[in-house]
């Protein structure tokens, strides 16, 4: 049964062979280690391996595009680029505006991460980034919502005092507080938001969402999507 969905989703892919053409993928490259910017100054993590093998798998070749995250459907609608990348969760709500292809990662916890374990979740000052899932969560409970345009602000939200507690995903904040000797922790309080993250379309690309929907499928069926979400986010990595 595994070899016969391969099979007819390649055969899907290489039906429209002499299609080639120029992608452009849009992410914000800034939430590691879905996708950050390297050394190099080149966008980097998860996404950009994915997509860069997706572009392969359909015969097209991907240009990358940041963008910052409160524009980042805004400019897909535009036409600044063809494709959100970006770690974005379907909702119900994006899809009213826009496309997604399916999920390309299951949906995971979000998770809390404070100076000490003993925040109230339920009265406190609490970070999210602006036009996340997240926000949203914070926003209809009783907590005080801080917002920031990036990732990065709400962790230095915690630093320095301005926030109680940051609520991202839990697959970007856990390295964080690893990698802090112990200023941060995370709080015993996940939460599953979303259904799992897909690569965000505008509506009339049908042609292209399907050629990258067939793609994902092979990727599912042979274990590589498996194997690339291992590597970057560990052996405990929720995976399909």
């Amino acid at each position: 049964m595994k070899t016969m969905l391969i099979a007819t989703a390649l055969m899907a892919l290489t039906a429209g062979a002499g299609l080639s053409q120029t992608v452009r993928m849009g992410t914000e490259g800034a939430y590691p280690p879905y996708n950050f910017i390297n050394d190099a100054g080149e966008v980097d993590g998860f996404e950009r391996e994915l997509g860069d093998k997706l572009c392969e798998m359909t015969e097209m070749t991907c240009e990358w595009v940041t963008t910052d995250w409160d524009s980042i459907i805004p400019n897909l609608q535009s036409g600044n680029y063809d494709t959100i990348i970006a770690g974005m969760s379907i909702t119900d709500e994006r899809m009213q505006v826009i496309d997604f292809t399916q999920d390309y990662f299951p949906a995971t916890e979000s998770a809390y991460m404070a100076l000490n374990d003993g925040v109230d979740i339920t009265s406190a000052v609490i970070a999210a980034q602006t036009g996340t899932i997240q926000a949203s969560h914070v926003a209809e409970g009783g907590a005080t919502l801080l917002e920031f345009a990036t990732p990065d602000e709400t962790v230095a939200a915690v630093r320095n005092g301005e926030a109680d507690a940051v609520f991202a995903d839990k697959d970007y904040l856990a390295p964080i507080a690893a990698e802090s000797g112990g200023q941060l922790v995370m709080l015993d309080a996940d939460v599953q938001l979303g259904g799992g993250i897909g690569m965000g379309l505008r509506k009339s690309d049908t042609e292209l969402k399907a050629k990258f929907d067939d793609a994902i499928t092979a990727m599912k069926a042979d274990g590589s999507l498996n194997e690339m979400i291992t590597k970057w986010f560990g052996a405990d990595a929720v995976t399909f």
